[in-house]
C-alpha cells in the first residue's frame, strides 16, 4: 500500500482542492477578457493542471512541454532537458506554465528563458508547490498552492521514480523509499 511509504501527509485532497478551486479563481479574475494559453511541463503538470482548468472561468488554451532535471533519482541531476516543445504560437500571447513543483528551479528557468525568447505578452509562473529552500536559478513563481518544507514530497502528480503520481493528497516520502 502507497500510504505506508509515506512519513506525513501534509496536504489532504481536500485541502488541496479547495487551494487549487481558489488559484483558479484567481487566474480567472486576473485573466478576464483575455485567452491565455496554459503550457503543462509534463509529466509532473498534469494531474495539477486538470485539475487547475476545471477551475477557471475563463476561455484558455492549453499545451505541453516536456523538460526534466531529475531522471530517475531523487535529487536534480543539474542537466535540464527539454524533450517535446510546444506546439502553438505564443507570439504576444498571454502564457502561464503550469508546474507541480518548483524546487532548484533550474528546469522551470531554462523553461521560461527559453519561452520568453518567443515573445509572449507576458509570462506567469503557477506551480502547486514551492520548496524555497532549494533553490538554485533565480526564478519565483507568480501563482503558488503550497509552500513546503525541504522534504521529499509526492502526490497530486509528483513522483519517485515515476510512482505516486495518482495519490490525492500530498504526502512525504518516507527516506528508507529512496535512499
Amino acid at each position: 500500500m502507497m500510504r505506508d511509504d509515506m512519513k506525513a501527509i501534509l496536504y489532504t485532497k481536500e485541502e488541496v482542492a479547495e487551494r487549487v478551486r481558489q488559484m483558479g479563481a484567481q487566474l480567472t479574475a486576473d485573466y478576464k477578457g483575455e485567452d491565455p494559453i496554459l503550457v503543462g511541463v509534463l509529466r509532473g503538470s498534469f494531474i495539477f493542471m486538470a485539475d487547475l482548468v476545471r477551475c477557471i472561468e475563463t476561455p484558455l488554451e492549453l499545451d505541453f512541454v516536456a523538460a526534466s532535471s531529475y531522471g530517475t533519482w531523487a535529487v536534480s541531476t543539474g542537466q535540464v532537458d527539454l524533450r517535446l516543445d510546444l506546439e502553438k504560437d505564443i507570439i504576444g500571447r498571454h502564457v502561464i506554465v503550469v508546474e507541480d513543483i518548483l524546487d532548484t528551479g533550474r528546469t522551470l528557468s531554462k523553461l521560461v528563458d527559453e519561452l520568453k525568447k518567443r515573445h509572449p505578452a507576458s509570462l506567469k509562473l503557477c506551480v502547486l508547490l514551492d520548496k524555497p529552500e532549494r533553490r538554485v536559478a533565480q526564478i519565483e513563481a507568480d501563482y503558488v498552492g503550497f509552500t513546503v518544507p525541504d522534504e521529499f514530497v509526492v502526490g497530486c502528480g509528483l513522483d519517485f521514480n515515476q510512482k505516486y503520481r495518482q495519490l490525492p493528497y500530498i504526502g512525504i516520502l518516507k527516506p528508507s523509499v529512496y535512499e
